[in-house]
C-alpha cells in the first residue's frame, strides 16, 4: 500500500476517535448535570371498580407517578377508603375526587345522582335487562302504549313518545346492597330525570306499558311527535275524523215557527158629533119667526 495513503487513513482514524470521545464527554456531562425526573405516589385502583362500589382497603394500592401530579389526584389511601364510586374505574387507573362520592355519603346509586336530579326505576323485560340492550351512560327515549282517556275505542291503542334524551344511570342492576356490600341483580333500568319528569314517568309506569328506544348520544334534538294510533298503521281515517266528515244518517226536520199573530188595533172612539137642531118656521100673519129645537142624542 502506498505510504501516503496509509498515513491519511491513520490520521482519519485518530481524528474520528477524538471526535467520538469529545461527544461522549459532552453528553455525559449533560446527563450528570440534569435534574432527576419528578415522581410521586398516587392511589390507583387494584381492580375494576363498578359504579356504586364502596371502596375498601383491597380495592386500591399505591403506585409511582412520573412527572407532575394531575390536579384532583388522591395521594393517600385513607382519603379514598369508604367512598362510593360514581364513575367506572379500571384496574391501574388513577383515582380522583371527581370519580368518587363525598365522604360519609356511602356507596350505591344515591351517591351518583347529581344535585337537582332524581333517579326513577323502570321495569324492563329480560331482553332489555340481560341482553345488554341498554347500559349505563346510554341515552334513550321513553315510549308509552295504552288507551288514552276520552279517546275513541275504534282507533285502538295509542303509542306516544313521553320523554326524550334521557340518560341511563344503571341497567339490570339494583344497587340495594346485600350484607357483603355488593349490588344485587334486578330487572330494572334506572333513568336520570328531573323531579317533574319523575312524576310523569311514575304515573306512566303504573297506567301504561313502557318501551325504551335507544338513540345516538350525540343526537340531543327533541322532536315534537303527536303519537300514533292503531288505525294509522292501516291507513284508515280515525273514528273521530270520520264522524266529522260523514253527515248523520237520521236528521230531525227543521222546525218552522209559525208567524206571529198580529191583532188589529182597537179603533179609537171618535168624539160624538154635535147634535143637529130642528128649525121650525112659525107664520103668524105677517110675522115670520123661526123656533129651533135640539134633537135628542141617539135618535135620528
Amino acid at each position: 500500500m502506498n505510504r501516503r495513503v496509509l498515513t491519511i487513513v491513520l490520521c482519519a482514524l485518530v481524528l474520528s476517535a477524538c471526535a467520538s470521545y469529545l461527544v461522549y464527554r459532552a453528553v455525559g456531562s449533560q446527563v450528570k448535570g440534569g435534574k432527576a425526573p419528578q415522581t410521586a405516589e398516587v392511589v390507583v385502583a387494584a381492580r375494576d371498580l363498578a359504579v356504586g362500589t364502596l371502596i375498601h382497603g383491597g380495592d386500591v394500592k399505591m403506585s409511582v407517578w412520573l412527572g407532575p401530579v394531575p390536579t384532583g389526584s388522591i395521594l393517600k389511601r385513607d382519603v379514598a377508603l369508604d367512598r362510593g364510586v360514581v364513575s367506572e374505574i379500571y384496574a391501574g387507573e388513577r383515582l380522583t375526587d371527581s370519580r368518587l362520592a363525598p365522604k360519609e355519603s356511602g356507596g350505591g346509586l344515591a351517591a351518583t345522582i347529581p344535585p337537582g336530579m332524581r333517579v326513577c326505576a323502570v321495569k324492563v323485560n329480560e331482553v332489555v335487562g340481560d341482553a345488554g340492550f341498554v347500559v349505563p351512560g346510554m341515552r334513550v327515549d321513553v315510549l308509552i302504549l295504552g288507551h288514552p282517556p276520552g279517546g275513541n275505542a275504534l282507533d285502538g291503542p295509542k303509542v306516544k313518545t313521553l320523554l326524550q334524551n334521557i340518560q341511563v344511570l344503571s341497567a339490570g342492576t339494583n344497587f340495594q346492597k346485600d350484607q357483603e356490600g355488593k349490588p344485587e341483580q334486578a330487572q330494572v333500568v334506572n333513568l336520570l330525570v328531573t323531579p317533574a319528569q319523575a312524576e310523569t314517568l311514575s304515573l306512566a309506569s303504573n297506567e301504561t306499558h313502557i318501551q325504551l328506544v335507544l338513540r345516538n348520544p350525540m343526537d340531543t334534538e327533541v322532536s315534537p311527535l303527536p303519537g300514533t294510533v292503531l288505525s294509522d298503521l292501516f291507513g284508515g281515517a280515525r273514528a273521530q275524523d270520520a264522524d266529522r266528515a260523514d253527515p248523520p244518517k237520521h236528521t230531525t226536520p227543521a222546525r218552522h215557527e209559525a208567524p206571529p199573530i198580529i191583532y188589529p188595533a182597537s179603533p179609537i172612539a171618535a168624539d160624538p158629533a154635535p147634535p143637529i137642531p130642528y128649525t121650525v118656521d112659525v107664520l103668524n100673519g105677517s110675522v115670520h119667526t123661526q123656533a129651533k129645537f135640539l134633537r135628542p142624542v141617539g135618535k135620528q
